[in-house]
């Protein structure tokens, strides 16, 4: 049986996730990086991510990707299949980072707190 790996998803330029790579680097944490703009987003962690989540914690509502978004676009986002849709065709859209768990549960975002409760 293969060993479950921390899975962190996001955009390497973006600075929360350059903030959640170095806090899992100083603790001498192995992880693997999904890079949304060189890997795309993965359909079937999309899926999981908002049937465990909802879609609405996913989409970064406060980040230039949505607000550079014309009105209709944004106006259309009005539930889990317009969201996905919207996720798949604009990544940056995703809140970040995603992170899949050794336990399989996830985190949307960086929030040191729980990251370490998440690590015991």
């Amino acid at each position: 049986m293969e060993k479950t790996t921390l899975i962190l998803y996001g955009i390497p330029n973006c600075d929360t996730v350059k903030k959640a790579r170095t806090w899992l680097g100083t603790l001498g944490l192995e992880y693997q990086f999904h890079d949304f703009k060189k890997q795309g987003v993965p359909e079937k962690q999309l899926d999981f991510w908002i049937k465990t989540l909802g879609w609405e914690p996913l989409v970064n509502t406060r980040g230039t990707t949505w607000r550079k978004l014309d009105e209709a676009t944004r106006a259309g986002v009005t539930g889990a299949a317009s969201a996905r849709a919207l996720m798949l065709a604009q990544p940056s859209v995703i809140k970040r980072p995603v992170v899949h768990w050794v336990d399989a549960s996830l985190t949307v975002g960086f929030d040191e707190a729980t990251w370490r409760a998440k690590l015991g």
